[in-house]
């Protein structure tokens, strides 16, 4: 590989702002902030809004279009005899 071509490739915390959950992998990403980890280490910083620890699909608390009230059921029913032009 060429040098000095290539972006720096280091260990970044991604941040949950919503519970506080943290991710540590690896990234070529620019980051304005640092943390200070538990261990001692400090790493580049990314805060979130969402992750798989908040998001309703993978916490289970999303909810269906069809459980409000029916109405994907009643558009069927309305427009179940009806064929395209």
């Amino acid at each position: 590989m060429k040098e000095g071509i290539h972006p720096e490739y280091r260990d970044v915390c991604f941040l949950d702002q919503s519970n506080g959950f943290q991710i540590i992998t690896r990234s070529t990403a620019t980051a304005r902030e640092t943390i200070k980890l538990d261990d001692g280490r400090e790493m580049p910083l990314f805060k979130l809004e969402t992750s798989s620890e908040s998001h309703p699909f993978y916490t289970g608390t999303q909810k269906s279009v069809d459980s409000m009230g029916g109405r994907v059921e009643r558009f069927r029913n309305r427009y179940a005899n009806r064929t395209a032009k």
